[in-house]
């Protein structure tokens, strides 16, 4: 099954793939590697998710704007691959970024939701390595922000 059809099935949408506001690019190819560039928590409705985890989202809250960060990445991919998923060999690594609390320590549930979603779409091309990283605020006030790393075929 193509991720595309996978992606119906699962019903999920991709938004659309934003250039950056900054001085970067939103992905770069380098040999058989696909970069992208941290997407943050955006809604449904294009509304930024933003927040402090552990005060103002909780964890199960955190994990679905994680999921909304990799369907980002999943867009960001496909704009970077002229709209082929195909091309995507497998998820090599991602990383998450996780505005929370001194006090929070639940950031590994947070990214899952990433990984879970990450892993449904992409299947057994779907598992990859991992950091879960705390911060004291990232851009924009969101309370989510993942980078992701492919190998292209």
């Amino acid at each position: 099954m193509s991720i595309d059809a996978k992606l119906k099935e699962m019903d999920l949408v991709l938004p659309k793939a934003t250039d950056p506001v900054g001085s970067y690019v939103a992905t770069k190819i380098s040999g058989n590697l696909l970069y992208i560039s941290g997407q943050i928590s955006i809604n449904a409705d294009g509304q930024l998710i933003k927040g402090k985890v552990g005060k103002d989202l909780n964890t199960e809250e955190a994990y679905k704007a994680a999921q909304r960060c990799a369907l980002n990445v999943i867009a960001q991919a496909k704009k970077a691959c002229s709209d082929d998923l195909s091309k995507i060999k497998s998820c090599v690594k991602l990383t998450g970024f996780v505005n929370s609390t001194d006090e929070f320590v639940e950031q590994p549930k947070v990214v899952n939701g990433a990984s879970d979603l990450i892993k449904n779409v992409f299947g057994d091309n779907g598992t990859h390595t991992r950091a879960a990283v705390s911060a004291n605020s990232l851009p924009l006030g969101v309370a989510v922000e993942i980078e992701a790393i492919f190998e292209m075929k």
